[in-house]
């Protein structure tokens, strides 16, 4: 099993702490010295306020935070949680991400979802009732570019004749491509395109407003899983080569008063033996040496624990 954190930016205002460069590296290294094998940001270019004050959160650019992040590191896996693709044209995101998996000598994983947020779409120009075409298209191009030249695409707001993009990624083929969402039809875009599912925890009321399917227990996340492998097998793949990554929702979390480091284990245990290789783990973001001591106790008492 493998942890990795994303940057402890949970609330709106944010503690400025966490977004100074030596805040951001003190983050990465902490995490990378305490056995963390990922590390990424969330991905919010135009949150509304409305959103910030009903309990969202502030972001930094996503690509421009793991560049920084990967200079300060040398094994930690840049992971965000995760890209909405629909927001840019892939591209662009085809760029950044060769850009930063060539800086970090391979250590680029491409997480990315559909998107929820109909007002920051608008703000940014996205038709949002055309994200999952968008989604679905930017995938097919992304790799297309990453593994090919002279590169032909008739996209739904863009044509692209011949095109070229080097460099390419160091990752061969291509980075890691991890897929997020609980529905059924994230499950079929990881079996068409991806090398990993990262759902995530959603009783019905937050599943209704990131408008997706609920998933509240380890019960539903195995039937899932099941279903996914399914999709798997009938794609000619090996179900075994697909990382799956999500939150361990017993024993607390790092930090806080009530975390149980041996009930933590016994849920990671759990889901080890569902087919999860991943566990997204949050630490506190109310401080930086709140935020560092938390990953350090984790390391100590999770992650070195056989």
């Amino acid at each position: 099993m493998r942890f990795t954190i994303t940057h402890p930016m949970h609330s709106h205002p944010y503690n400025p702490e966490l977004v100074t460069g030596s805040g951001i590296a003190a983050v990465a290294t902490a995490a990378e010295r305490a056995g963390f094998a990922g590390f990424g940001f969330t991905d919010h270019p135009a949150p509304t306020q409305r959103w910030l004050q009903a309990g969202g959160h502030d972001a930094l650019d996503p690509f421009v935070a793991m560049g920084f992040a990967a200079a300060h590191t040398s094994r930690l896996r840049l992971i965000p949680n995760v890209i909405v693709l629909p927001y840019r044209n892939p591209f662009l995101v085809a760029k950044a991400g060769a850009t930063l998996d060539l800086m970090s000598d391979g250590r680029f994983t491409l997480a990315v979802g559909v998107g929820y947020l109909k007002r920051e779409f608008a703000a940014l120009g996205v038709d949002f009732d055309e994200r999952a075409a968008l989604f679905e298209e930017s995938l097919q191009v992304i790799r297309d570019i990453w593994t090919g030249d002279d590169v032909s695409v008739e996209g739904r707001h863009f044509t692209a004749s011949g095109i070229t993009a080097h460099p390419r990624p160091v990752t061969t083929p291509h980075p890691p491509i991890w897929i997020g969402g609980n529905t059924a039809a994230a499950r079929a875009r990881v079996a068409r395109h991806g090398q990993g599912w990262c759902p995530f925890r959603a009783p019905a009321t937050l599943a209704q407003t990131a408008r997706t399917a609920a998933l509240d227990s380890n019960a539903q996340l195995a039937v899932h899983i099941e279903d996914l492998r399914r999709r798997l097998e009938s794609a000619g793949r090996d179900p075994h080569d697909i990382d799956i990554a999500i939150t361990n929702d017993v024993g607390g979390n790092p930090g806080a008063d009530d975390f149980h480091p041996e009930t933590y284990l016994d849920g990671v245990r759990e889901l080890g033996r569902l087919g999860v290789t991943w566990i997204q783990v949050g630490v506190p973001g109310d401080s930086l040496a709140h935020a560092l001591e938390a990953i350090d106790e984790f390391g100590s008492t999770v992650i070195s624990v056989p």
